[in-house]
Formats: C-alpha cells, structure tokens, sequence
C-alpha cells in the first residue's frame, strides 16, 4: 500500500532543487500570459497593430499547445535534460523577438515562439514529475504547481502593470529571457539524466499536421466577429481534436497515449476530465472580468482580483488536500467534479445578477472543486500508463488542459458574439442574457461530461485502476 508522504520529503536535500526548478518553469508559463495581456494596451499604441491584438495571443496559443503535445516524444528522443535546456533556449529566443521587435507583425513571431518554448517547459515539467519524484510525493508536488499559478495569476497583473506604468514594456520580455536563461543553466546539474528510447526520434507528422490545423482553426475562432462563422471554425476545430486522436490511435508512432482515446481506461477518462471541466469553465475568466466591470462598477484590477478567486480556491484546497491518503483520492475526484459544477452554476448567475459576495463565492467555490480533484486526476492518469509511454502521457496532462482552455474559449468567444456581447457588455442586456453564456458550457456535453468521467475515474480502485486502466506495452 502507498504510504502518505510530508513535505518534508519533498524539500529534502535531494529534490528541493529539483523542486524549484520546476516551479519556475511552471512559472515562465503561467505569469507570460497574465503579464502580456497587462501590458498588450502598451505594446499596441508602440509598435501599432491594436486591432490585431488577438493575434498575439493566438500565436502563443498555437505554439504552446503544439509544442507541449510535442514534449513528451522529444523528451524521449533527446533526453529529459536536453530536451528542457532547448525548451528554455527556445522559450528565452522568443523573448528577446518580442522585445526588439520593430513592429508588430515581428512582435507575432516573438510570441509564437515564446509559445513553443513555453508550451514545452510545461510540458516537460510533468515529465519530470514522473522521473524525478516518488508516486507518494506526486500529490504534494501538483498542489505545489497549483500554488505556483496561484502566485502568477496575484502578481502577473501587478507585474505586467509595473512595466507599462514605466513605459518599458520590453523590460518584462527581457525578464522573462533571463528567468529563461536561469533555468537552461541550472537543468543540467538538477534534472536525471534520462536515455533516449529507441526509435523514439521518428516524428508524428500526421498528427502534428492534425493538431496544428485544429488549432489554427480554434484560434482564428476566436478572431472573427461573426457569430456563425466563429463558431464553425470553433466545431471544425473540436472535430480536428477528435481527428487526432483517430490518427494517433493507428499511428506506429504515436504523439499521444494509445489509450488518450479510451474514455473506458484511466489514462482516456483523465485526460477528458481535464479537458472537459477546464473548457466549462474558461468562460468565466475570458468574460468575467468585464461583466463584473459593467454590471457592478468595479475597476478593471478589482474585477480582475474577483476572477483570481477562482485560483485561490484552487491553491488553498489543492494544499489542504494534497496528504489526503490513497484511499481518499478517489472520492476527492468525485466531489470536486461536483464541486466545480456546483461553482460554475452559481457563478453563472451571481455575475450577471447577483452580488459581489456571491460572486467571489461562486469563484473560490469552483476553484476549491479543482483543487479537491486535480492532483488526484493527473496521478491516477499517469501511473495507470506503461513505462515505455509516461513521458507522452505525462506531457499530455497539461496540453489537455490547454486544449480545454482554446475549445472553451472559442465556444464562448461564438457565444458571446451571438448573444450581443461582441461590441461590449450592456448592463441591461447582461442580466438578461448573461447566465446563458456562463451556464451554456457547464450545463453542455464539457460540464456534464467532464462530471460523469470523474465519477467513473474517482470510483476505481486506486490498485486496479478500473480493469481496462492499466495499459500494456505494445
């Protein structure tokens, strides 16, 4: 039986630096976005291009989902350590583009890089979980990682708007660069080294094409301003998802998991549930924000501190839970399923229509259901998987979530424009129509989905992993 585990162990001799090293480069991921959306206003009356802002962003969005399903093979093909020393250079490159560049079709191409290298430092930080941690320490070390975006989604903001204040938005990119460099240095002397696998240097051309177009697809949902349009490029997209998992299950060289596609096995019903739930509630923190300005009154940085409750809820239960002995982790992923249904739905209606106190509560509610089953997902999906495929699937957790965040978004993005909300939100039409748009996805196929596959995954046996779980090696 697997023993519980302090945090002792975990800040022992040995793993601590191991420890802060993958902290930081969680963290490269998770401040980048909240630090460039603060500070995109600057850059746009700079270097121009205000009306295409979005591209930006979906650059980024486009590198990061691609090169984090991309990690887990390149780990495999070039080891842990080197495959994280390139991430790091890469993500570092990135940085100095978005810094230097001259106008803003450069600043693009600094932030589609920025999204390779991030989207693989992620990545490779859950493939490190696995290599460089004990099972009985995974819980702690996740909870960790939920601790570390909690920070960046607090101080991003302040950050991104310390930098603009002082009229030097590039000094952000070239921290950035240099927290980048930190890492690259100190990954050879803290990470294992990890052998490459043979034959592991063959690429999924077919699936990479697959995921590149569903993406592309995905982000230039959320671009157009057309109602109809937006949310065709958004089902395109989500049948280009599905696409890939076809073409990845009859792959010989596999980009993901042979059983990502099985919703019968741990690793299929995992990665739908992080999916699923993080898709339901994406819309919350895309549109939120300016509800809670139009509706209640609220500055932008107060409305943007109520949307972070839904990260406090995550990092305070994520730290509370994580010593939860192995007996529990099934019933925390059951419970904190229901528990984010049960946030969203009333976030869905205290936003438009109810009080700021609600609202918070609604937030720190469905973020305390993430918290509860989060760790316990991961863990049971990666330790349900064959050696020879950990790396892959371990990269997967986090890609999955970004892949929800893109869907989610874009589905939300549709709706919003065809609910009326494509110019601004009134405040009239948003008691009136608002629920609709946070309640839409929660109450869908991701919400409901997402709920019904935690069910099954919580109420496996932590030994047996639900018969069909545990995948055989090829």
């Amino acid at each position: 039986m697997e023993s519980s585990a302090g945090w002792r162990d975990l800040l022992a001799r040995d793993l601590a630096p191991r420890f802060a090293l993958l902290c930081l480069g969680v963290w490269l991921n998770a401040a980048d976005t909240l630090v460039t959306a603060t500070i995109m206003p600057s850059v746009a009356r700079d270097v121009g291009g205000y009306a295409y802002s979005g591209w930006a962003t979906a650059a980024y969005l486009l590198g990061s989902i691609v090169a984090g399903a991309s990690a887990g093979r390149l780990s495999m093909s070039l080891g842990l350590r080197r495959a994280s020393m390139l991430a790091g250079l890469v993500y570092a490159a990135g940085c100095g583009l978005s810094a230097l560049g001259p106008d803003f079709a450069t600043f693009v191409a600094g932030r589609l890089i920025q999204g390779l290298g991030a989207g693989a430092i992620v990545a490779l930080c859950y493939v490190a979980i696995a290599v460089l941690f004990p099972e009985r320490l995974w819980p702690r070390v996740f909870a960790a990682i939920s601790g570390v975006w909690g920070a960046a989604t607090l101080l991003g903001p302040l950050v991104g708007g310390l930098f603009a204040e002082a009229g030097f938005w590039r000094g952000a990119f070239w921290m950035f660069a240099a927290q980048a460099l930190v890492f690259v240095a100190a990954a050879p002397a803290l990470l294992k080294a990890v052998p490459s696998e043979p034959g592991s240097g063959r690429i999924p051309v077919p699936q990479l094409a697959v995921l590149t177009g569903a993406v592309a697809l995905i982000a230039a949902a959320g671009l157009v301003r057309e109602p109809w349009l937006a949310a065709g490029l958004a089902l395109l997209g989500g049948g280009g998802f599905l696409a890939l998992l076809r073409v990845n299950a009859r792959a010989s060289v596999r980009l993901l998991p042979r059983q990502a596609n099985d919703l019968g096995s741990a690793p299929g019903a995992g990665y739908f549930i992080i999916f699923a739930l993080e898709a339901a509630g994406i819309g919350l923190s895309v549109y939120g924000p300016a509800f809670i300005q139009a509706v209640h009154g609220a500055s932008p940085l107060v409305a943007g501190y109520m949307i972070s409750a839904i990260a406090a809820g995550w990092t305070i239960t994520a730290l509370l839970v994580a010593g939860a002995k192995p007996k529990w982790h099934g019933p925390n992923i059951r419970l904190g399923a229901s528990v984010v249904v049960a946030g969203l739905a009333l976030s869905a209606w205290a936003i438009p229509r109810g009080g700021e106190v609600a609202i918070v509560g609604g937030l720190l509610l469905m973020g305390a259901g993430f918290g509860l089953a989060w760790a316990f997902v991961a863990k049971r999906v990666i330790e349900a998987l064959p050696p020879n495929e950990r790396a892959m699937g371990s990269s997967a957790v986090p890609t999955a979530q970004m892949i929800g965040g893109a869907a989610g978004s874009a589905a939300a993005s549709a709706l919003a424009h065809g609910l009326g909300f494509a110019q601004g939100v009134d405040p009239a039409l948003a008691a009136a129509r608002g629920p609709w748009l946070f309640a839409a996805l929660p109450a869908g196929a991701p919400g409901l989905g997402g709920g019904v596959a935690a069910g099954r995954l919580g109420g496996w046996a932590a030994g047996r992993l639900g018969g069909r779980a545990y995948a055989k090696p090829d």
